[in-house]
């Protein structure tokens, strides 16, 4: 689903935007990350080496003149939107308001861009936001 709406948003011109939830298993520039959460530019102008697939969004961007090689799980993803009008989808936590993946093991540095351990992954949940 993140991978049509991010290409939903490039057909026609948007920028997509994620909503990401911050745990041990993403990897993200923690300077900016304000109240467990960060939306993350993800416009191949913004990104380097994107790749969507089903267990994880991968991808490089700078920060503050810095290049950071990102890594989120899609259980941290919040939602995916065009940030020109907000349409797109957001998606539902666990009963605890923790994204599913807050009981696995922290991701350690990767070089290729990939974690080295796979773990078990729920599919998210959808709800429909008005």
């Amino acid at each position: 689903m993140v991978r049509a709406i991010h290409e939903w948003c490039m057909d026609n011109g948007m920028t997509p935007h994620l909503l990401v939830v911050v745990d041990a298993q993403t990897r993200v520039p923690r300077a900016f990350v304000k109240d467990g959460e960060i939306v993350l530019n993800l416009s191949y102008s913004a990104t380097k080496g994107l790749h969507v697939d089903n267990d994880a969004v991968v991808f490089s961007a700078r920060f503050g003149g810095a290049s950071e090689n990102l890594y989120v799980p899609m259980d941290a993803i919040r939602g995916i939107f065009a940030r020109e009008n907000g349409q797109g989808m957001f998606f539902d936590l666990d009963a605890q308001g923790e994204p599913a993946s807050s009981g696995q093991k922290p991701v350690d540095d990767f070089s290729d861009g990939k974690p080295k351990d796979k773990v078990g992954k729920r599919k998210p949940t959808l709800t429909v936001v008005k």
